[in-house]
């Protein structure tokens, strides 16, 4: 069987000054890639069934933009009540004000099977698969932990989740890297 990717609403907020992870690629190119690494089996699991992670090129990186700073004595911070979209609940989203954004080492795509997405009833498109999101790692890290507010969200199901249960580990990898990172406005 030959799958498709789509390009879900959700990824489409990745844009520059968004404050999120940004590329000068297309969105309708990226999940070509992605359609293409899917077909071969090229993918790694991600933190559950129908959810892919497909890692880019190393020549396609500089092509991704990471917003990240990390997080010192002269970083300041601004935290901001925000929301994702108007059915979700507010969060507190902190980001920094200064420092040099940190350069992208490793990107990963992740994409979303039709029926993960329907269980919330958020698919996009028609496709088998959507690209819902993509992460440019900064240099130094080599496995960048989702953030705890979308894992809440997953983890108690709430509206902008997609269930998922998470090991203690998982959740103390989450806090400690965005201790130590934020985005940067």
């Amino acid at each position: 069987m030959i799958y498709s990717v789509g390009v879900s609403e959700f990824v489409k907020r990745q844009q520059p000054n968004s404050g999120k992870k940004y590329s000068s690629i297309s969105f309708r190119e990226i999940a070509k890639y992605a359609e293409i690494k899917i077909n071969k089996n090229q993918y790694k699991d991600g933190y559950r069934d129908g959810v892919a992670i497909i890692e880019v090129e190393k020549k396609n990186t500089s092509k991704f933009i990471c917003p990240y700073v990390k997080i010192d004595n002269s970083t300041i911070l601004n935290a901001e009540v925000a929301k994702r979209r108007p059915n979700e609940k507010h969060y507190i989203r902190i980001k920094a004000q200064n420092g040099e954004n940190l350069k992208t080492n490793k990107v990963e795509l992740i994409l979303y099977r039709a029926d993960v997405l329907k269980e919330t009833n958020e698919n996009s498109t028609n496709d088998d698969w959507e690209l819902i999101s993509f992460h440019a790692i900064p240099e130094g890290i080599d496995n960048l932990p989702m953030g705890p507010t979308t894992m809440m969200r997953n983890q108690l199901q709430l509206p902008g989740g997609t269930k998922g249960k998470y090991s203690s580990k998982e959740w103390a990898e989450s806090v400690d890297f965005w201790q130590q990172y934020a985005i940067k406005e």
